[in-house]
């Protein structure tokens, strides 16, 4: 994995602009510490910041290949995972290659079928091209988003990059934020709507999409989306489906030239992940798995079991890795490192994140880092097969909004009555969510039941699975650590969306068509856990320290949060605030502690990026 940057523009000569370049380039260190590169023509500068997983000694980039009459320059963050029958299928064209890296297989594929390219890759991806004859620029993003790229767009101006970082650290792109940039801090936030870059004159380009830039402008193509059709399927049939399209997956995604470890929580996403490489590694006599899991300093005393997360890990970890036989690495924390992490996790992400989800993940991949540059985690499976509470909760079903997010009431009251005055906080999220809705590829004939869990399954992937995929790449990539997400395989994705829910709960349970599949693949007890989500600490301390920070925020006169909030109404919250409360304001993990830690990375971030309010 890596960072890419740069930029377009058609009045200027950039050769002359190196030190702009650098600067952006450099924004992107951690996400590639092992080398970095850049290349400028005189409209075009690309910046590249190198992790090196595949062929590092011949992977270089900005990567050039040039033809008799036409010359190619590319730089790329991602994974291929059918490179070698890409590679074939060229080869057997007439093409020729130099290395054996998968830059170099993306390249060739765009010389050989142009933009259509895209729709033969099968992997996570953010990369751009620029066709020097043609004066053309090609950008494109992976089908589900697992790899994020930004843009600004102003008059002949196009700048990009694989982090916001790195677009404002160009001198043409200001920190800016308008009404709609706060309605998505305050309202959507910490998920944000697709395309959306919060900042003035920054977007994103949506998962599935691609662009061309040239002197005539900016042209953004949708190469994929999701599509309903009928599963003609039996249940049998389906989890056989279902257990081959994930063995597949898991294997593609093994392969590497430096050792691949695994994210192991005791559940059955990531259970299964490592139950698949394990099987690989023994096959190929690659050695052991090494896993790694996160917990909390003295949560076994403090944790309480509640709707939203019905056990702890700690035994059912154990319980896989003396089944398996694997390294396991536990990784611990306290409350003080998770409190002082919470800066570091607001930068990596350049936004206000998951609070002490973001945070603690950024302290784990840290750990990680030591021992791994490759890990397999177990993101989007509850998005695909409907594991999260609301997709069984008759409130969350009917609540005509964003089911992880049902208390936009209480976050409007938040606000001054100014700024609530001015983003308008029901109506925009509001508006969103009709948006959303609006997108839902229909099929004809279905009854309300399959209608209202087909629109339940699209607001996940395209809305709240864009939150945990930012999460893992920012806070991973933060620490130079590729996380590879299985579940997001496009092909299992577009199967599993034309599953009728019916089937989707074969046997009365969340996910039961994929425990179905993993029928004598994990041991039973093991594949009948209820669902519990990413840990966090249930420690006090935790949110004795987060109402400290809040409280300061809100003593400091300078804290440029200040003008946005009702601040009287906070500083109640925070004084009455006690252990206990486990209704969550977003997502299933982020009560009373994370909304007082969320107010301080909002304010960590207006400070730090010295943002503009207008």
């Amino acid at each position: 994995m890596c960072g890419i940057t740069g930029w377009i523009d058609w009045t200027s000569d950039l050769t002359k602009e190196s030190k702009h370049l650098e600067r952006m380039t450099d924004e992107l260190a951690p996400r590639g510490p092992d080398a970095s590169g850049t290349w400028i023509s005189g409209h075009c500068a690309l910046g590249h910041r190198r992790l090196a997983v595949i062929d590092p000694e011949n992977g270089a980039q900005p990567m050039i290949r040039y033809t008799e009459d036409d010359q190619y320059v590319i730089v790329y963050n991602g994974e291929l995972y059918n490179a070698q029958e890409l590679r074939r299928e060229l080869e057997n064209r007439g093409r020729t290659f130099a290395t054996t890296c998968d830059t170099e297989v993306l390249l060739v594929s765009f010389m050989e079928w142009g933009r259509a390219c895209v729709e033969k890759l099968n992997g996570i991806f953010a990369f751009a091209i620029w066709d020097m004859t043609a004066q053309e620029l090609f950008i494109a993003r992976d089908r589900l988003g697992v790899k994020p790229l930004f843009f600004s767009k102003q008059g002949d101006l196009f700048v990009f990059g694989s982090e916001l970082k790195c677009i404002l650290a160009h001198p043409a792109v200001q920190p800016e934020v308008g009404a709609e940039g706060l309605a998505e801090i305050f309202v959507i936030g910490p998920a944000r709507t697709p395309g959306h870059g919060i900042y003035k004159h920054i977007q994103e380009l949506r998962p599935g999409q691609c662009m061309v830039v040239n002197a005539a402008g900016a042209k953004t193509i949708t190469y994929w989306r999701l599509r309903s059709s009928e599963h003609g399927a039996s249940v049998e049939e389906t989890a056989d489906q279902v257990r081959e399209l994930l063995r597949d997956t898991v294997e593609r995604q093994l392969v590497s030239d430096v050792p691949v470890c695994t994210l192991l929580s005791g559940g059955l996403d990531s259970s299964a992940l490592t139950t698949l490489a394990v099987q690989y590694y023994d096959r190929n006599g690659q050695g052991n798995v090494h896993t790694y899991s996160v917990d909390y300093r003295d949560n076994d005393k403090h944790f309480q079991a509640h709707a939203f997360q019905p056990n702890s890990d700690a035994p059912w970890i154990q319980r896989m890795t003396s089944h398996l036989g694997t390294v396991h690495h536990p990784i611990q924390f306290d409350t003080p490192e998770l409190a002082a992490a919470l800066r570091d996790a607001t930068i990596a992400r350049d936004l206000p994140g998951m609070a002490d989800v973001d945070a603690s993940l950024l302290l784990f991949c840290r750990e990680i880092k030591k021992g791994a540059t490759v890990a397999i985690s177990g993101e989007a499976a509850d998005e695909i097969f409907g594991g999260y509470p609301w997709f069984h909760r008759e409130d969350a079903l009917a609540a005509d909004t964003f089911p992880w997010s049902l208390a936009t009431g209480m976050r409007a009251g938040l606000l001054s009555p100014d700024i609530a005055e001015w983003i308008r906080p029901q109506e925009y999220i509001g508006d969103r969510y009709a948006e959303a809705i609006a997108e839902v590829p229909r099929l004809d004939g279905e009854d309300e039941t399959r209608r209202r869990m087909r629109r339940m399954s699209y607001l996940n992937i395209t809305r709240f699975m864009p939150t945990l995929l930012d999460r893992k790449d920012r806070m991973s990539m933060a620490a130079g650590l590729e996380v590879r997400v299985p579940f997001c395989d496009h092909r299992l994705v577009e199967y599993v969306w034309n599953i009728p829910w019916e089937i989707k709960t074969a046997g009365d349970r969340e996910k039961g068509i994929l425990r179905k599949a993993l029928k004598g693949i994990l041991p039973d007890d093991v594949l009948t856990r209820k669902k519990s989500p990413y840990p966090k600490t249930h420690n006090p301390n935790y949110l004795e320290a987060v109402r400290s920070m809040v409280l300061e925020v809100l003593d400091d006169k300078s804290s440029p949060l200040l003008p946005l909030i009702d601040a009287k109404k906070i500083r109640e919250l925070a004084e009455q605030a006690t252990q206990g409360s486990h209704l969550p304001w977003f997502g299933q993990l982020m009560s009373s502690p994370q909304l007082f830690a969320y107010l301080v990375q909002v304010n960590t971030w207006l400070k730090h990026y010295r943002v503009r309010i207008g």
